[in-house]
């Protein structure tokens, strides 16, 4: 799964490598949590990509209450194409979801120890993502919800949890958000990201509460 995640990049250098006509301006952030408000990149009818905020937790359309989306930060991408609360949107309505690394938490006999998982490369990385609007009427605005989509894990992340986010490379972004996109083509692009494209290092257990936050809870900490 992914339940926690960074995006520290400059919306300057966001904007020039999605090719964004629009993006809101956010601080860094170290330690995002589910049904926190974070980054997502839609394309318009048009096909102009804009970085709005939306809630993390998917919360489909027919649902009678926000809360379900706490349980909805991710989608298997085994299944997301039949699940009811996610088939309407991985149709019509997917996303990108920038992020700069995420974290996995290992088993060890005296608790979990948390690694944060980054690109070797300078850019931050795209999860694939499904985005949703649901009102309940009872309010003024209808409200905008996210999910990452996740997959089976590479070898790199393999020794720290079994499933990792669908990380899709820049090539497959124009694929992942035209509304064209037919089935298949978007079932192949839900797998692994290479294993040479990630490295993992552990971090410090101040990241377990979400209330931390900062360039600190990134760093590397000793054996």
């Amino acid at each position: 799964m992914c339940g926690r995640y960074a995006l520290y990049t400059p919306v300057e250098a966001m904007v020039r490598l999605f090719g964004l006509v629009e993006a809101q301006a956010q601080p860094p952030r170290y330690n995002i949590a589910p049904t926190q408000i974070v980054s997502v990149v839609r394309a318009d009818d048009q096909g102009a990509r804009r970085a709005e905020g939306l809630r993390w937790g998917l919360v489909p359309f027919w649902a009678k209450e926000l809360a379900i989306g706490n349980r909805m930060i991710n989608a298997r991408g085994e299944t997301v194409a039949e699940k009811p609360a996610f088939r309407q949107a991985w149709r019509r309505r997917r996303c990108l979801i920038p992020a700069d690394g995420f974290y996995e938490w290992q088993k060890l006999p005296d608790g979990k120890q948390p690694w944060f998982i980054s690109s070797d490369g300078p850019e931050p990385l795209a999860f694939a993502g499904l985005w949703e609007r649901w009102d309940d009427r009872g309010r003024a605005e209808p409200v905008e919800t996210c999910t990452i989509i996740t997959t089976t894990a590479n070898l790199t992340l393999r020794p720290l949890h079994e499933r990792m986010p669908v990380i899709l490379a820049p090539g497959a972004w124009d694929r992942w958000l035209d509304p064209g996109a037919g089935n298949e083509e978007l079932a192949s692009l839900l797998r692994p990201a290479a294993d040479e494209l990630l490295s993992a290092r552990p971090v410090s257990r101040r990241v377990n509460s979400p209330g931390n936050d900062g360039p600190e809870l990134v760093e590397p900490v000793g054996d």
